[in-house]
């Protein structure tokens, strides 16, 4: 599957909208990324989750894991495609934790899979629990990589698509003074 392909399959699954959205940030953007929308065909998430694991075949990869709640589902397939272990860790006030018995061994060669990057915030606590575990961090696969820089989280990172997604003040949005409908996608 090559990227326009991709980028086609992503459209008429509904992960990638276009029109006119209110972000979290309280921005507004003419783009909006809702990776869950893919979760909902497995046969395609299978698809998307293979091309994510095919970077790492060979780095001996041991666990796959991911933030919730994004980076669950596409942890898991991920791990099936490259038949390992998966785990994923949840939010815990301003960090993210392993909880349900799942822990990372020191020196375990471990991929970090995320839908999207935007921030790299989510990312970034779960470096911090594989660092203090003392886990050997293979690498990150991501869905969309939507962040305006390049994002430096010092492991190789390779992402499926790169969307530069523009986003305004309300107060200069175009789509606002054209009198587009604000959709708010996250409700």
């Amino acid at each position: 599957m090559n990227k326009n392909e991709l980028n086609r399959l992503l459209k008429e699954s509904g992960v990638i909208m276009e029109g006119h959205f209110l972000l979290t940030s309280g921005r507004h953007s003419n783009l909006f990324m809702q990776c869950s929308q893919l979760l909902q065909y497995p046969d395609i998430t299978a698809q998307v989750c293979k091309l994510m694991a095919e970077p790492f075949l060979d780095k001996g990869v041991e666990t796959v894991i991911g933030p919730a709640m994004g980076g669950i589902i596409l942890s898991y397939e991920t791990a099936r495609q490259l038949q390992v272990r998966a785990v994923f860790t949840e939010q815990a006030g301003d960090s993210m934790v392993l909880r349900r018995g799942f822990s990372i061994k020191k020196g375990e060669r471990v991929l970090i899979v995320e839908d999207a990057v935007t921030t790299g915030g989510s990312v970034q606590k779960v470096i911090d629990i594989l660092n203090e575990s003392g886990a050997d961090i293979v690498g990150l696969s991501v869905l969309i990589d939507r962040s305006s820089s390049a994002s430096e989280f010092g492991v190789e990172m390779k992402s499926l698509l790169k969307v530069e997604v523009e986003s305004y003040l309300p107060e200069d949005c175009p789509l606002c003074r054209s009198e587009v409908p604000l959709q708010k996608p996250k409700n």
